[in-house]
Parts: structure tokens; C-alpha cells; sequence
């Protein structure tokens, strides 16, 4: 029986299950390892194809055979096929983020950009955003490191930011009062992006709301990566129009 899920460490709130089994004619498991259980699962290759959610994206790296030219780029993997006992790597967060902001119309190709956090979340987010050519593309976190600055010096120094991108955790379920930055500084603002999408509206995205900004979570995002990286499932295409389907099917309030 050929067998498809997502690992990770904690998988108790995934809609991966949901938004797969809508996609594709598929079982789709949810199969949460311990560090103690993730290399025995790694090297059994007892599955067809697998997502990889936090803490494994990087992990699972030296177990795999090929690494697509994005993901090798990335440094990160979010998607591995077993093609007849090799496995294959892949990063369908780049593109689910990309069909986002073109789904959403938001500019980035000679703007300045302002990305908050810098884990693991944040790699495919940069390397797509610098994809399209950005005037500035600036790393900000809580304490000060090299090629990143702070939230105090990024709003002293780039209150002229006109994106802000959040992927950091701050603000998800349950600290949904938390909100990584006060968008006051900011008055260029033309649109924020919240990878977050639970709760559908973190305080960081209400707050833009308020002032009209484009505001986005990160649903788009999840589903539309989750339909890439069935097409390499399956190795076959699907319509762009699936995205929307599932989004109108599971998520209609979003």
C-alpha cells in the first residue's frame, strides 16, 4: 500500500490531512515522530511520498538522494517522493508563498521588504521574495545578529517599508494578543503578510485592517503548497483553480 503524510514533531492542529484528502484520491496520514523515531522512519523509506513540518525540514536532508536546485538553495525541505527506493527532496513553500502574493496582488520587485524572524519558516519566504527583486529585503528579530537588525532599528531606520512579511510565531494560537510588531512607525505601508493562519486574523493582520492595508494569512500559502507538492506526488499537473476550491470547500471564512 503506497503511503503519504506529513512528519513532523507536533501535528495535533494540521489541516494537511484535510486540504490533501481534497486534492487527491489519497489516504494521507498524519505521523508525528520524536527525534528517536525520525531516523528509523527516515531510513525504512516505508512511504511513497511525505511533507515535512517543523523541527525536520533541514533533518531530513542527508537521508535523501537528490535535492531539486530550489531546495538545495533554500536549505530546507518540505517535500520528498520515493521514486522506487530513491528519495527526492523538494521545497513547495517557495511556490505556495509565491502564488500568494500573485493571488493577492501584492508588489515586491523594487520595494522594500521587511521579514520578521529568521527560523526555519523564514528560508523559502526569502528566497522568494529575493526572486523578485526587491529594492531592500531586510531580516528583523528580536536581538541583534549578523544580517539582521532589530524591531527598535527597523523602525528608527525603514519606517518606509511598504511590505512587512511575519514568520515568526508570534501572535498563532493560543497567544493570539501577541503581535511581533506595532505597525504605527510604518506609514508607507502598502500591504502585511501574516504566514500565521491560525487564528485567520492575528492581532499583527487586524491592525493593518484597520488602517486599509492588504492584509493576508498564511491559509493561501498552506493549501497552495500542499496542491504543489501533490503534482509531485502524482506526478502529474493540476489546475491553479484547486487552490481556490479547497479554500472555498474548508476554509470558506477565511
Amino acid at each position: 500500500m503506497k503511503r503519504y503524510g506529513l512528519i513532523g514533531e507536533k501535528l495535533g492542529h494540521s489541516y494537511s490531512k484535510l486540504i490533501h484528502e481534497q486534492l487527491a484520491d489519497y489516504t494521507y496520514d498524519l505521523i508525528p515522530l520524536s527525534k528517536e523515531e525520525f531516523q528509523p522512519f527516515m531510513q525504512a523509506h516505508d512511504f511513497a511520498a511525505i511533507n515535512v513540518t517543523i523541527p525536520y525540514k533541514q533533518d531530513v536532508i542527508p537521508y535523501l538522494d537528490e535535492i531539486s536546485d530550489s531546495a538545495k538553495s533554500i536549505g530546507a525541505v518540505n517535500c520528498i517522493v520515493n521514486k522506487e527506493g530513491r528519495l527526492c527532496g523538494y521545497n513547495t513553500d517557495y511556490s505556495g508563498f509565491l502564488y500568494s502574493l500573485r493571488k493577492n496582488n501584492i508588489q515586491v520587485t523594487g520595494e522594500k521588504v521587511l521579514v520578521l524572524g529568521n527560523g526555519g519558516a523564514a528560508k523559502a519566504i526569502m528566497a522568494a521574495l529575493a526572486s523578485l527583486h526587491p529594492k531592500e529585503l531586510i531580516t528583523v528579530k528580536y536581538k541583534e545578529e549578523p544580517s539582521v537588525i532589530t524591531y527598535e532599528q527597523a523602525a528608527q531606520l525603514h519606517s518606509d517599508a511598504s511590505l512587512i512579511v511575519n514568520t515568526s510565531p508570534v501572535g498563532m494560537y493560543p497567544n493570539v494578543d501577541a503581535s511581533p510588531v506595532d505597525l504605527t512607525p510604518y506609514q508607507n505601508l502598502k500591504a502585511v503578510v501574516d504566514i500565521i493562519y491560525n487564528p485567520a486574523t492575528t492581532k499583527l493582520l487586524a491592525q493593518a485592517k484597520e488602517r486599509g492595508i492588504t492584509a493576508v494569512n498564511g491559509m493561501e500559502m498552506l493549501v497552495a503548497q500542499a496542491k504543489y507538492a501533490v503534482e509531485l506526488f502524482l506526478d502529474k499537473e493540476l489546475s491553479d483553480s484547486r487552490i481556490e476550491d479547497v479554500m472555498n470547500t474548508l476554509f470558506p471564512d477565511n
